[in-house]
């Protein structure tokens, strides 16, 4: 190898790495080596020591929830068409994995009421990043605009990205329910508002508003969601007018798996469609005249064009989206609504619960399945007296908002995994801890 590079040495190879990063000799504390059955029970035992979300009384939402995965949708990822679901870079001979892209991105336009979606990004945090990427492209103005409620790992992908590039990134103060606030906020130099709903609080909210204030000022609206089902009964990003939606799909198909992989989910306006970034696949016939798909208008993505790319993630969360589509696929329309009906009584019940708790006062005032509440005692404290009596409480506010006065504030979520019994056990639990 040394050869073929033209390095006379290993250390010769290294040379353009600076001093000053490099480390000499041996980490202190590592073994030289162990054997491969010592490593699996060395890493086992470290696996060991994590709980996962189906061994007690779980309520943890903020981006990431419990839902109930079908067994069918297992066995249809790791069927042999589906299992390697990667886009490859000579898409037209696996049609299959493209007609698979081809369905999701019809199910997401149709979720989220857009006219075009792209065949999935990273996460839900990078979309967002992405979309106020694109906004800037699109009116050719450096200013972004974050409301309140906006999911702080969102916020913060959003700044890394848009800062990186010279755009000015504006965040508004944390507020349970301020996304309207983003009206006020807009002026001629703003490329876009981003508002989510459900928040980051759970608050539901029409955006219809902010829209409104977006196009008076030539700015685009960038609607944010962290919980697809809750599209299922509240109103999606293209009824409140949003130019771009952007979200998470985890909810749909994929289990919470200790936080990832996940998929970003990437919808907007037909007349944007040319800078979306990511993957895109349409619909064709053949020289035959057979129906079949290609990715189209790939001229936007990195491996064609790299100094015309609209991103520089240039790939897709192939497997998580088999899993979002065959699900979906399971539910179908009135399946979705089911199930979003589901979550929302059982919020409903928690919220109840909890506020008949001596002390406690629900916050949020309209949500789906995840709400916000205060307690008389520091959360920290609260929550780790709740996890010694087995119940996950959810999390504290100022985990995600540090400094923001928030100490006595615990987000909680329930789906249709949570029943009547952890409910009471969780309330019992709140009244005795306080």
């Amino acid at each position: 190898m040394l050869n073929v590079i033209g390095a006379a040495s290993v250390d010769a190879f290294y040379e353009d790495v600076p001093e000053a990063a490099r480390f000499s000799g041996l980490i202190e504390g590592l073994p030289n080596h162990q054997g491969e059955l010592a490593v699996e029970r060395h890493l086992s035992s470290l696996a060991a020591k994590n709980r996962t979300a189906g061994e007690g009384r779980f309520f943890v939402g903020c981006g990431a929830y419990k839902h109930h995965v079908p067994a069918t949708v297992d066995h249809i990822i790791q069927r042999s068409e589906f299992l390697t679901t990667y886009t490859p870079y000579q898409p037209e001979i696996a049609q299959g994995t493209l007609q698979t892209l081809f369905e999701f991105q019809t199910q997401v336009a149709e979720l989220t009421a857009m006219d075009v979606a792209n065949a999935s990004m990273y996460d839900g945090s990078t979309a967002c990043a992405e979309a106020a990427l694109m906004a800037c492209r699109v009116t050719k103005r450096r200013k972004v605009v974050l409301s309140g409620g906006l999911h702080p790992h969102y916020a913060a992908a959003t700044r890394t990205l848009c800062e990186a590039q010279g755009i000015k990134v504006v965040a508004l103060d944390p507020a349970v329910d301020g996304e309207l606030e983003l009206s006020k906020s807009v002026d001629s130099e703003t490329a876009c508002l981003v508002g989510q709903s459900p928040n980051v609080f759970g608050t539901v909210t029409d955006l219809s508003p902010v829209s409104e204030a977006a196009h008076a000022q030539g700015a685009l609206m960038v609607s944010v969601f962290t919980e697809a089902v809750s599209l299922g009964l509240a109103k999606p990003p293209g009824e409140m007018d949003a130019d771009i939606a952007v979200g998470e799909g985890q909810s749909i198909g994929n289990p919470l798996t200790f936080g990832g992989p996940y998929v970003g989910l990437f919808a907007a306006t037909q007349k944007l469609v040319r800078q979306m970034p990511g993957r895109l696949c349409g619909e064709t016939v053949d020289a035959e005249g057979k129906r079949g798909f290609v990715l189209t208008l790939s001229t936007r993505e990195q491996h064609i064009r790299r100094d015309k790319a609209t991103s520089n993630i240039c790939t897709n969360s192939g497997l998580c989206a088999l899993a979002f589509t065959a699900h979906m696929t399971l539910l179908g329309g009135t399946g979705l609504k089911q199930l979003a009906q589901l979550n929302h009584e059982a919020a409903g019940a928690l919220a109840d619960a909890l506020e008949a708790v001596p002390g406690v006062e629900v916050i949020t005032p309209r949500f789906f399945n995840e709400f916000a509440f205060r307690t008389p005692v520091n959360a920290e404290a609260v929550l780790a007296m709740l996890d010694e009596k087995g119940v996950i409480g959810g999390v504290r506010a100022n985990r995600l908002l540090p400094g923001a006065g928030m100490s006595d504030v615990i987000i909680c979520a329930a789906t249709e995994c949570t029943t009547a019994e952890d409910i009471a056990a969780y309330a019992d639990a709140l009244k005795e801890v306080l």
